[in-house]
């Protein structure tokens, strides 16, 4: 059981990244890339791993003290449907190509993070 009160960003990203590769059916393809086990949160984000599907980069997870944030590089209308659905906190990113950002900001929103992460694979994979 997900404790509703982990507000630590590097135990979020920890949590979401072992429900990714701990995964099958619609996350089989996804794997957890170019982690950094080490890594220490700061006001901006600092980059912990990478999210693939099918070896393409899908997303990068980032800590932050408090939360963590995902920044899909695909699929970004899934994404923001996805996100809105699960009641994430989502904006886009004006960088080119555009990107989504995800906010986990709480333990018990890992979860739904998965979700977000199944329908932008779902959409990558209908290109």
């Amino acid at each position: 059981m997900v404790d509703s009160g982990l507000s630590d960003g590097v135990r979020i990203a920890q949590l979401l990244a072992s429900d990714l590769v701990g995964h099958e059916d619609r996350l089989a393809a996804v794997t957890v890339t170019d982690s950094d086990p080490d890594v220490e949160p700061t006001a901006d984000g600092r980059r912990a791993y990478v999210i693939r599907a099918d070896g393409d980069p899908l997303a990068t997870a980032f800590v932050h003290p408090e939360r963590a944030r995902l920044e899909f590089r695909t699929a970004n209308e899934a994404v923001v449907g996805a996100a809105d659905d699960a009641g994430l906190r989502v904006r886009p990113k004006a960088v080119d190509p555009p990107r989504t950002v995800v906010f986990v900001e709480d333990g018990a929103e890992v979860k739904r993070a998965l979700g977000v992460v199944e329908a932008a694979v779902a959409a990558s994979g209908d290109r």
